[in-house]
C-alpha cells in the first residue's frame, strides 16, 4: 500500500512541476455547481462542466470554448475590446439566434405561480404538486431559452436570495450547452422598496436593504445619496444575478394625476437630471469607475418623457394613450436623459439601454406610440442626441388591443398592422428589443417584410446592428466570462447589515415635515398615544385582482409601544397618531360612465372629497382609437368619488374626539394632493413616499431631524389641476396652510422652521 501511495504522489508532482515550468497563468477552483477558472491579471471564468464547455490555454491564458469548436473565437478572447468581441460573435449567429436576442422575456416568477399571470409549470404540473425546486426551470423558461433562442429574461418576484442565486446558476448552465453559449442576461423592476411593518434592527439583515422609492429619495435633494443607493443595489443586483435594471424612470413629473408619479424623481428637470445621472453611475459603476462584475446595465425610461399624460390618464391602457404638450414643453422632459443619463460622471459614459413610452407623443412625428415613431427614435434620440445604446420596447406594445380599459397590447396608433408587420415598424423606426415577448416568430416574419423591401443583405445588416448593440451590455458586464454565483457568497451581500443602514438612513432624509403647529414635534417617547384604525376599501388592481375591504392598524403596533404608550380611547391620549394615505381618485376612465351613454372619461381626483369638473376642456387635446367612434375625450362637468375618501373622514373624527389635544397625520403620498380638507385638523403633518414605520418613529421621537423637501408641488384646489399644463413642471398655485406655509417645490421643515439651506438654493 506504501508503494501505490508513492506512485500516486509523484504524477502530482510531476504535473505541479510541469505547471510551473510552463509558467501556466490561471488556477481553477470547483464550486458549488460550476468550476471557477482565475486569469493572473485577467478575468475570473466560471463553467459548468456538464454543459459540454470545455476549456482552451492560449498563451498560457485560460478561456472558455462556448461554441465548443476547439478553437479560440474572437468573441471568446476577454483580452480584446468589447466592440471587437460583440461584432464577432453577431457575425457568427444566425437569424434565429439574432431574432431570439431580440427578445425580453413576458414577467416572470421564481417559483412560478400556479395560475393567472406568470403561471408555470414544471413537467406539465404545477409547481406545487411537480417536486421541483423554486430554483428550478420552469417548461416555459426552457422552451424560450432553447426553442425562441431568448437571452433576456425579466424576473419580477423571488422566493429567497438563495433561490435567485441557484436559478441564476440553473439558468446559465442550461444556456451554456446550447450553441455559441450565450448567457442569460436577467433584468429585475426596481426591487428596493420599504416593507413599513418591518423593524430594523442596525446590527441585523434583511433579504433585501429597504430604502425609500426614487421619489423619496428625489425628497432628500441629495445626488450623492441616490448614487449611493445606485453602488449599493447593484451589488445586491449582481448577487442575485440581475445584471439589467429595468430603472431608474426618469419621467419629469409635471402631470399630477398621473398614476405612475410615485415611480419618478419628481418634477423639476434640473433636479431630475442630477438624480438621474447620480442613479445610473452608481448602477453601472463597478468599484474604480469603469464596467465590471459589480456593474448593472441601467435601463432609462421612458423616452422621451411618459409624464404629460392628457388629463393624467395612464398609457398601460388605451384610455390613457396620448400625451400632450400644451405649454410646447418637450425640451424639460427629454432633459433627464440627454443631461442626466446619457453625460455621467463617471467612464460608462452613457446609459447602456432606454425604454420609449406607451404613449403617442402628440405633434411630434407620426401619430403613432413611441415605440414606432421613427422621428423620436431615428431623427432626435439617435441622430440629433448620437445615443448609441440598446432600445428596447415597453411591455407588450405588438400586441393585439380588444378594449380601451382592459390591460392587454398597447399598438397605439398601428392597431390595424399585423403583429409582424407591427414589428418591423418598430425595427425600421430604430428599436432593437421587444419587451414582453418570448415567441421569436413574428421577429422573423418582421426580418421576411424587410427582405422584401429593402433586400436581404440590407436586413442582415440590420439585425446584426441591434445584436451586437444587445452583445455589448451582455459583455461588458463579465458574463460571457462568468455568470455563475456563490450561493454563500450571496446570502452575504443581499440585505446585509451595512446596506440595511444605509438604506435605513435613507429613509429617514426621504421624510418631509410640512406642518408642526407650536412645535408639538418632537414628542416625548412613553407619551399616551391613541392610533385609530384605517379602513381600506375594495379595489381592483390592473391585472383584475380584487381586495376585499378590511379594517386594519395603520402601523406595526408592537413597534409602537416601544416609542409610546398605546392608549385605546382619545380621552387617555396625550396625542393622536394618524396613519392614511393621499386620494387614490381613479384613473380618469369609468365602464359606468359608458353604459350610461357618455364617453367614458371622468376626471381624477386630487382630493379626499368628490369632485365635480365644472372647469375643464371642453374638447381633448388629444383622441382617437379604432375602438372608440369619437376623438374627444373631455370629461367637462362629470363627477368623481375618491375611494378611500374614509381616511379624510378619519382625521377629521379623530380631531373632533381629541378636542385640544394635538393630532399627528403621517401621509404615504404618491403623488400631489389637496391639503385643505384635513390639514386644519393636524397639528403636525408628516409626508413620505414609503418608508418603514420606525423611520417615522424616529422623527417624532427627535431621535433624528426632518430634512426631506418636497420633490413637487401641492395644489391649492382641483381648480388649478384643472388649469395647469401637463407638460409644464411647477406650474401651480400651492396649498397655503393656517401657519403660513406654503407647500410648493423645495419645502420642507426642520425643528427650527422652513427649511433654507444650499439645497433649496440650487433647486428652487
Amino acid at each position: 500500500m506504501q508503494f501505490n501511495k508513492v506512485n500516486s504522489i509523484v504524477p502530482v508532482l510531476v504535473a505541479l512541476f510541469f505547471l510551473e515550468s510552463c509558467g501556466e497563468k490561471f488556477t481553477s477552483i470547483e464550486k458549488d455547481g460550476f468550476v471557477q477558472i482565475s486569469n493572473a491579471d485577467g478575468s475570473i471564468l466560471g463553467y459548468n462542466p456538464e454543459s459540454g464547455v470545455k476549456l482552451l490555454t492560449v498563451d498560457r491564458y485560460a478561456f472558455k470554448d462556448l461554441n465548443k469548436n476547439g478553437t479560440l473565437d474572437t468573441y471568446e478572447d476577454w483580452r480584446l475590446p468589447v466592440n471587437v468581441r460583440a461584432k464577432d460573435l453577431a457575425k457568427q449567429m444566425s437569424l434565429e439566434d439574432i431574432a431570439g436576442l431580440m427578445l425580453y422575456s413576458s414577467h416572470q416568477s421564481l417559483p412560478g405561480r400556479s395560475r393567472g399571470f406568470g403561471s408555470s409549470t414544471y413537467n406539465g404540473q404545477k409547481f406545487a404538486e411537480s417536486g421541483a425546486k423554486a430554483s428550478d426551470l420552469s417548461d416555459e423558461q426552457k422552451k424560450f431559452l432553447t426553442d425562441d433562442h431568448l437571452r433576456h429574461v425579466l424576473i419580477t418576484s423571488v422566493e429567497s436570495p438563495a433561490v435567485a442565486a441557484q436559478w441564476n446558476n440553473n439558468a446559465q448552465a442550461f444556456a451554456e450547452g446550447l450553441y455559441l453559449g450565450i448567457p442569460v442576461n436577467t433584468s429585475s423592476d426596481p426591487r428596493h422598496g420599504s416593507d413599513s411593518y418591518a423593524e430594523y434592527n442596525a446590527g441585523a439583515g434583511g433579504d433585501i436593504s429597504m430604502w425609500p422609492g426614487t421619489l423619496g429619495i428625489a425628497a432628500s435633494f441629495d445626488p450623492d445619496l441616490m448614487e449611493q443607493f445606485g453602488e449599493i443595489a447593484s451589488k445586491e443586483y449582481r448577487a442575485l444575478g440581475i445584471s439589467t435594471a429595468l430603472s431608474p424612470q426618469i419621467d419629469l413629473a409635471t402631470e399630477p394625476r398621473w398614476s405612475r408619479f410615485d415611480g419618478t424623481m419628481g418634477e423639476d428637470p434640473d433636479l431630475a437630471t442630477d438624480l438621474a445621472r447620480a442613479y445610473v453611475d452608481g448602477f453601472q459603476s463597478t468599484e474604480g469607475g469603469d464596467w465590471g462584475m459589480e456593474s448593472v446595465n441601467a435601463m432609462v425610461k421612458h423616452w422621451p418623457g411618459g409624464g404629460p399624460e392628457e388629463g393624467g390618464r395612464d398609457g398601460h391602457f388605451g384610455y390613457g394613450a396620448y400625451a400632450v404638450y400644451p405649454g410646447k414643453n418637450i425640451k424639460d422632459h427629454i432633459k433627464p436623459f440627454t443631461e442626466g443619463a446619457f453625460k455621467l460622471d463617471g467612464p460608462t459614459e452613457m446609459a447602456s439601454a432606454v425604454m420609449p413610452y406607451y404613449t403617442i407623443s402628440t405633434g411630434h412625428g407620426e401619430n403613432v406610440a413611441n415605440g414606432y415613431n421613427k422621428y423620436l427614435i431615428t431623427d432626435v434620440l439617435r441622430g440629433e442626441y448620437g445615443y448609441e445604446g440598446v432600445l428596447c420596447t415597453d411591455w407588450g406594445i405588438t400586441r393585439d388591443i380588444t378594449s380601451v380599459s382592459k390591460f392587454e397590447g398597447k399598438p397605439f396608433g398601428v392597431e390595424g398592422l399585423s403583429v409582424a408587420e407591427r414589428h418591423y415598424k418598430a425595427i425600421d423606426a430604430g428599436m432593437d428589443q421587444f419587451g414582453g415577448n418570448n415567441d421569436m416568430a413574428p421577429v422573423l416574419e418582421a426580418y421576411e417584410i424587410g427582405v422584401a423591401k429593402l433586400g436581404k443583405e440590407a436586413m442582415r445588416a440590420r439585425f446584426e446592428e441591434s445584436a451586437v448593440r444587445l452583445l455589448t451590455n451582455i459583455f461588458r458586464v463579465g458574463l460571457f466570462e462568468n455568470p455563475y454565483l456563490d450561493v454563500a457568497e450571496t446570502k452575504a451581500i443581499v440585505g446585509n447589515s451595512e446596506f440595511m443602514k444605509a438604506g435605513f438612513d435613507a429613509q429617514l432624509k426621504s421624510i418631509v415635515m410640512l406642518k408642526n403647529s407650536n412645535e408639538i414635534l418632537p414628542v416625548k417617547t412613553k407619551q399616551k398615544v391613541y392610533v385609530p384604525q384605517r379602513y381600506i376599501a375594495p379595489t381592483t388592481n390592473w391585472w383584475g385582482i380584487t381586495t376585499e375591504p378590511k379594517t386594519i392598524d395603520p402601523f406595526n403596533m408592537e413597534l409602537v409601544t416601544k416609542y409610546f404608550n398605546v392608549v385605546d380611547t382619545p380621552g387617555e391620549a396625550d396625542f393622536a397618531l394618524v396613519g392614511i394615505e393621499s386620494p387614490n381618485g381613479g384613473v380618469g376612465y369609468d365602464e359606468a360612465d359608458l353604459k350610461k351613454g357618455g364617453n367614458g372619461y371622468v376626471p381624477i381626483n386630487l382630493q379626499y372629497g368628490p369632485y365635480t369638473a365644472d372647469i375643464a376642456r371642453e374638447v381633448s387635446l388629444a383622441g382617437g382609437s379604432p375602438l372608440e367612434d369619437f376623438t374627444n375625450r373631455s370629461y367637462k362637468g362629470k363627477s368623481t368619488a375618491t375611494i378611500n375618501t374614509t381616511d379624510m373622514q378619519l382625521v377629521k373624527d379623530t380631531k373632533m374626539k381629541m378636542g385640544d389635544k394635538p393630532v399627528i397625520v403621517s401621509i404615504k403620498v404618491a403623488k400631489p394632493m389637496v391639503f385643505s380638507e384635513i390639514e386644519g385638523s393636524a397639528a403636525a403633518i408628516l409626508v413620505h413616499m414609503g418608508v418603514q414605520d420606525q423611520a417615522l418613529m424616529e422623527i417624532m421621537t427627535g431621535a433624528a431631524e426632518p430634512s426631506g423637501l418636497l420633490p413637487f408641488q401641492m395644489p391649492a384646489d382641483m381648480l388649478t389641476v384643472e388649469a395647469q399644463f401637463e407638460d409644464l413642471p411647477r406650474d401651480m398655485k400651492p396649498y397655503t396652510d393656517a401657519d403660513g406655509n406654503v407647500y410648493d417645490f423645495a419645502f420642507g421643515l426642520n425643528w427650527k422652521g422652513k427649511i433654507e439651506d444650499d439645497r433649496v438654493k440650487s433647486y428652487k
